[in-house]
């Protein structure tokens, strides 16, 4: 018999889901640079909680999951905070 639920099975996903929602919306609403900031970091939120132990899906291996949602998550952070602030990029 299987004792798994449904919420156990998705894991952190509906909250990331959630999460990437209100970002969006910010990004379209009020900022596009810290809307795109607030997304990389609830894509990295998400790849803690994945790697924590959130979510049993047999697809993929947590930490193939979670690196991925890393390095995604820190690349549009870098590339919001570049925008914002152009002084930062190296020359």
């Amino acid at each position: 018999m299987n004792t798994r639920t449904t919420d156990d099975r998705w894991g952190p996903y509906p909250l990331v889901l959630a999460g990437a929602v209100l970002a969006v919306a910010a990004a379209v609403l009020v900022d596009v640079e810290w809307g795109g900031f607030a997304l990389g970091a609830v894509i990295m939120l998400g790849a803690a909680t994945r790697l924590a132990g959130g979510g049993r899906l047999a697809v993929r291996k947590k930490t193939t999951d979670a690196v991925t949602l890393a390095v995604l998550g820190a690349a549009l952070m870098a590339g919001s905070l570049l925008l914002e602030y152009p002084w930062l990029m190296p020359r």
